[in-house]
C-alpha cells in the first residue's frame, strides 16, 4: 500500500508540473496546519450561523471566510452563505434560491457557461435557454435581449460567467442589468459563477474591471477556494444577497440542533480552516500581489509565444492565455484543454517562468525543429508562499 502511494505521489508531482492548462494555484504551503488537519474530525453540520449540538466544527472560521469574501465582492451588510464542496454546488444553491423566489422563472446562460450550470438547471427541473457567446467567450448581449424579450411573461434568472473555462471571459453585469431594465424585467435574479476570476477581479479597482459583483447587480456569487486561494482540496464560497436566514428549511433539526440551510447537511470543516488561514495570513495586499504577479506572467507567456510566431491572446485582466492548439505531442504532454482549435494555459500563482519557457520551447521544437528562441522579456520574480 505504501509503495503504491509513493508511485501515486511521484505521478502527482510530475503531472502537476505540467498542469498549466488547469486553474489550481500551487504556491501555497500549510505546514503549521498539519497537526490539526490530520488529528481532528471537523464537521460543519447545517447552517454556519448556528453552532448546533456537534462540538467539533470550524463555523467561527467559516463565518470569517464568508464575511471576508462578501466584503471583497461588495455584498450588502445583510448577506448569507456557506463554504461549499466546490463552485458547482454554489451555482446549484444560487439557482435554488432563485427558483424559491420565482418558481416560474427561466434560466438564461451563455454557451460558454460551465457544464455545472446546465446540470444544476436540470436537477432543479428549471427551463433553461442558452444564449450565444461571442468569439472571445463573453455573452452575446443582443442575443440575451432577444431571448428575454421572447419570454416577457416569465421571471428571469441570468447565470453570468465571471471567468469562462476556456478564455476567462466575463459577462458584464452592468450590461446585463441594463438589458433587463430595458426589457422592464422586475422579477429577476442574477447568479455569478465566479469560480476562478471573482477574487482576482475584486482586487482590481472597479473602473479597471467588468461589472461582476453585488454592487453591479449580482444576487448571489460563488468563488472557488482551490483555484486562486490555493486550498489543496476542492471547495467554494457561496454568498447571497439576503438576511442571514435562508428562505428554505428555517426550522432547526432536532437531531443536530441547527437549521439544514446549506444543500449538504454534513460539510467539510477543514476547508474553512484552510481558506481562513490564507485570507488572514496574506491579507488583501498579499492576495493582490499574487494576482498582479499572475497577470504579469500571463503577459510574459503571451509575448514568448509571439516571439516564435504562435498566435495567442488574453483578456487584459486574465491569467489565461488562449493560443492556437499546439501539435498533439505538446498538447498531450502539457495536459492542455482544447476546444475548436484553441487551447489555453493558465498562469496561476505557482506557475513559473521556467515552465512557460519550457512549454514555448516544446512548441518551437515541434513545429520547426530545434532552434534558439528569442531572449526572455523581463521574466518576473516568483516565490513560494508558506502560510504560517
Amino acid at each position: 500500500m505504501l509503495g503504491s502511494l509513493d508511485v501515486l505521489a511521484n505521478g502527482w508531482a510530475e503531472g502537476g508540473r505540467r498542469a498549466i492548462g488547469f486553474p489550481g494555484a500551487t504556491d501555497m504551503s500549510f505546514p503549521h496546519l498539519a497537526e490539526v488537519l490530520t488529528g481532528q474530525p471537523l464537521n460543519n453540520v447545517g447552517d454556519p450561523w448556528t453552532e448546533g449540538l456537534y462540538a467539533n466544527h470550524s463555523k467561527p472560521l467559516e463565518r470569517f471566510v464568508i464575511d471576508t469574501i462578501a466584503g471583497l465582492l461588495r455584498a450588502p451588510e445583510q448577506h448569507w452563505g456557506y463554504v461549499t464542496p466546490g463552485a458547482s454546488e454554489g451555482t446549484l444553491a444560487g439557482l435554488l434560491e432563485a427558483r424559491t423566489r420565482y418558481p416560474d422563472a427561466v434560466v438564461y446562460h451563455s454557451s460558454a457557461a460551465h457544464n455545472s450550470v446546465r446540470k444544476a438547471a436540470r436537477i432543479l427541473s428549471m427551463p433553461a435557454i442558452e444564449v450565444r457567446a461571442v468569439s472571445t467567450g463573453e455573452m452575446d448581449y443582443p442575443d440575451l435581449a432577444r431571448q428575454v424579450g421572447a419570454h416577457r411573461d416569465r421571471a428571469v434568472i441570468v447565470v453570468a460567467n465571471v471567468g469562462t473555462t476556456m478564455t476567462e471571459a466575463v459577462d458584464d453585469l452592468r450590461v446585463i442589468t441594463q438589458i433587463l431594465d430595458q426589457q422592464q424585467v422586475t422579477r429577476r435574479f442574477i447568479h455569478c459563477d465566479a469560480a476562478l476570476t471573482g477574487i482576482p477581479l475584486a482586487l482590481l479597482p472597479a473602473k479597471a474591471r467588468p461589472g461582476f459583483d453585488f454592487a453591479d447587480g449580482a444576487d448571489s456569487i460563488v468563488v472557488s477556494g482551490h483555484k486562486f486561494l490555493g486550498v489543496p482540496m476542492p471547495c467554494g464560497i457561496f454568498v447571497a444577497r439576503r438576511d442571514r436566514q435562508p428562505v428554505t428549511l428555517l426550522d432547526p433539526v432536532s437531531y443536530t440542533g441547527v437549521a439544514d440551510t446549506p444543500i449538504g447537511c454534513s460539510r467539510n470543516g477543514h476547508t474553512p480552516l484552510y481558506i481562513a488561514h490564507v485570507l488572514h495570513s496574506l491579507g488583501v495586499d498579499g492576495l493582490r500581489r499574487r494576482a498582479d504577479d499572475a497577470r504579469v506572467l500571463a503577459a510574459y507567456a503571451q509575448q514568448r509565444l509571439a516571439n516564435i510566431g504562435w498566435h495567442a491572446w488574453r483578456h487584459p485582466y486574465a491569467f489565461t492565455v488562449v493560443l492556437d492548439t499546439p501539435p498533439t505531442p505538446v498538447e498531450r504532454r502539457w495536459n492542455l484543454p482544447s476546444e475548436g482549435g484553441w487551447s489555453h494555459v493558465i498562469c496561476m500563482p505557482g506557475v513559473t517562468v521556467a515552465q512557460i519557457d519550457e512549454f514555448v520551447a516544446d512548441i518551437a521544437t515541434a513545429v520547426a525543429g530545434p532552434r534558439k528562441l528569442a531572449p526572455a522579456h523581463q521574466a518576473p520574480e516568483q516565490s513560494l508562499v508558506v502560510v504560517s
